[in-house]
């Protein structure tokens, strides 16, 4: 019998063996990224001190009203951009970006270019 595999546990698996060789210091929090059907959100994480930073979604009041008519990718760069201005309203210039198992493209990449375009450096 054929079994389907399920392409988030593998995910998931792909995401702990990369976060065992990142983590967020305050120096240099980490951009964590998770992507659902619909929506996509970004926190930035310090995980010495375990705080959110920052955070951005498009479930958000204000981000889903202006995201309304994009594409998801288009939501992704917004989302990018709005969590690279309220990182650097905290001070926090540079980042480590976690994937979180994704690949990069698509959304994903939008979302890291939007962010860079705000200021945050990777």
């Amino acid at each position: 019998m054929i079994t389907k595999i399920d392409k988030n546990s593998e995910r998931i698996k792909r995401h702990k063996r990369i976060r065992n060789k990142i983590s967020g210091t305050p120096e240099r929090p980490r951009l964590s990224v998770f992507r659902s059907t619909n929506h996509i959100y970004a926190q930035i994480i310090d995980d010495v001190n375990g705080v959110t930073l920052a955070a951005a979604s498009t479930v958000e009041k204000t981000i889903a009203e202006a995201v309304k008519e994009m594409t998801k990718s288009e939501q992704a760069k917004y989302v990018g951009g709005e969590i690279g201005r309220r990182a650097l309203e905290k001070g926090v210039k540079t980042v480590v970006f976690d994937r979180s198992g994704y690949l990069y493209m698509g959304r994903l990449e939008a979302l890291a270019e939007g962010a860079r375009e705000a200021g945050l450096q990777f």
